[in-house]
């Protein structure tokens, strides 16, 4: 029998199974938006792009639905037609994402902080406006393997600090500010990965890892802390 007379029989009795996607027709994953501005931002320091373009640029990566129109912001450079051609797609985030944030931190004319102990969720807005706003997780709890902080500032300024052997990863613009997030990758599979997205008007906004502060120490000065109240009561 033929086969291809067989394919074409069977999608005819069958019309309401769609033909698959192709790669440009898939719906774009934070990854993918975190690995075109890579590309750009590259492009950037590389003086193939000026600032204008380069923020103009970022601006379309942010509001791309599909893993085409990501790529038509890299179809001129180096590195985005190495990609194309090896059609590669990242694969999303394992862990679905919450759109609505379950933690606010927010500063008007103000400061506020995130700081200690303290149990970080999948999704945590940061608003600067004439303030500051502090989010240190070096010592939070990590529920998840996947936390996003979208961080907006106005006027004020956003500082974001994170163990040292965690994976940070940042997307995001300056309009007459300062939007900087100091990428690391961790040597630990496991390891949390912390995504910085957002923008910073006439402000900033800065996330890095924080030198000597390690998730393993930090558990291991929690497990002997309860081993001493343990014994305390025996």
């Amino acid at each position: 029998m033929d086969l291809q007379k067989q394919s074409e029989t069977g999608r005819q009795s069958r019309p309401d199974v769609p033909a698959p996607a192709g790669a440009a027709e898939l719906r774009a994953s934070d990854a993918d938006r975190d690995r075109v501005a890579d590309i750009l931002r590259e492009a950037l320091a590389e003086g193939r792009l000026t600032a204008e373009e380069h923020a103009e640029r970022v601006e379309g990566v942010l509001n791309a639905k599909t893993v085409g129109e990501l790529e038509r912001f890299v179809q001129d450079l180096p590195a985005g037609r190495r990609q194309s051609a090896a059609h590669s797609v990242v694969p999303p985030r394992p862990d679905p994402v919450p759109v609505r944030a379950e933690q606010n931190v927010v500063a008007v004319l103000s400061s506020a902080t995130r700081r200690g102990r303290w149990r970080a969720g999948q999704r945590v807005h940061a608003y600067s406006v004439f303030g500051s706003v502090e989010i240190d997780l070096s010592e939070a709890l990590f529920e998840y393997q996947q936390v996003v902080i979208k961080a907006v500032s106005v006027f004020g300024d956003v500082q974001i600090r994170v163990p040292e052997n965690v994976t940070l990863r940042g997307t995001g613009g300056g309009v007459l500010g300062n939007f900087e997030v100091e990428t690391s990758d961790s040597a630990e599979p496991d390891a949390p990965v912390v995504y910085v997205d957002g923008w910073a008007v006439l402000g900033n906004v800065e996330a890095r890892p924080k030198r000597g502060k390690r998730i393993a120490d930090i558990l291991d000065r929690v497990q002997r802390k309860v081993q001493e109240k343990v014994h305390k009561h025996l």
